[in-house]
């Protein structure tokens, strides 16, 4: 785990380097402002969990022929499943240490993801349904939606120190 927030933080470090470079000042500050292992990991462990999403998502609609909607609600649990267990060790420095302290943490994320689940199935029926976007650009579109979402619960409510 401290192996890659190292070679996180040394990828940064580099890119810092060679924007200090290149970029005007002001988006340099900017930069070095959002450009931390913690938002690093998080974009990193967010592509993956929207992954698992949609890719769990086409899978059981094109191999198993699920329905779309009961589909999204499957893929859904398995991203949040993901997201979690990257997020608690690798994004955010769970320092949850007893059992109740860890099941109170797990309780707050799931009710964060619980929140944006009910935010994610309300738009893909939307888009899907109502305004007809094809099922996967439908998925994709709410999908970075919940990650910026995601992000915030994470950070300022399941997993503050």
């Amino acid at each position: 785990m401290e192996k890659i927030k190292n070679f996180t933080q040394n990828t940064i470090n580099i890119i810092l380097k060679i924007s200090q470079k290149i970029l005007p000042k002001k988006l340099l500050v900017l930069e070095q402002k959002f450009l931390t292992v913690e938002v690093v990991l998080y974009i990193i462990f967010g592509v993956l969990t929207t992954i698992v999403n949609i890719g769990s998502f086409a899978i059981l609609t094109s191999f198993f022929s699920l329905e779309e909607n009961f589909a999204n609600v499957i893929a859904i649990i398995l991203a949040v499943l993901f997201a979690y267990f990257t997020n608690k060790g690798l994004v955010f420095n769970s320092t949850a240490s007893t059992f109740k302290e860890k099941l109170y943490e797990f309780f707050k994320f799931m009710l964060g993801r619980a929140f944006t689940m009910i935010i994610e199935l309300v738009g893909f029926y939307l888009l899907f349904n109502i305004i007809n976007i094809p099922k996967l650009i439908s998925k994709t579109f709410i999908t970075i939606l919940v990650i910026i979402l995601n992000f915030f619960i994470s950070k300022f409510f399941a997993f503050k120190k």
